[in-house]
């Protein structure tokens, strides 16, 4: 059997969507669970997906648009909060690790390559982010307690 990693999430409260919710695509199950998450806690206000673009510039010295997968407002403990939130495996959020550095293999080459544009994605994000009084996050599959 076939399972698809990607598809249109059905949006329960769409009162709580920011943005055009006949369009929510999920790019992952990590996400799609996050957008349930955010569709039915009572602590999350608002929310979109892919909603907030932050142009940046990439290791190829061009500006790109870099789409943060969520924007949500939030109560928390300290008030109300406004989150840039990226879903990534734990493996991409830190460096790749290189077996052999006298033989890098293609594999080794990409990973290194999307590294380093995420973290130039990341920078930007982040200093958006705080320029609106806003926080940026990574969530992991230990975030969403995905095994």
């Amino acid at each position: 059997m076939y399972m698809s990693y990607k598809g249109i999430y059905k949006i329960q409260n769409i009162e709580k969507y920011e943005g055009d919710y006949t369009k929510i695509i999920y790019r992952s199950l990590w996400e799609r669970k996050f957008m349930h998450f955010c569709d039915h806690n009572k602590n999350i206000l608002k929310w979109s997906s892919e909603e907030v673009v932050i142009p940046y510039v990439s290791i190829d010295e061009k500006i790109h648009n870099y789409y943060v997968d969520f924007w949500i407002k939030m109560k928390t403990k300290s008030g109300i909060e406004t989150f840039l939130v990226e879903i990534k495996p734990l493996y991409q959020c830190k460096p790749p690790k290189i077996k052999n550095k006298d033989k890098i293999s293609k594999k080794e080459l990409n990973e290194i390559k999307k590294w380093n544009i995420n973290k130039r994605k990341w920078a930007y994000a982040k200093k958006f982010a705080e320029e609106k009084n806003w926080k940026f996050k990574i969530l992991t599959e230990n975030h969403l307690n995905i095994n």
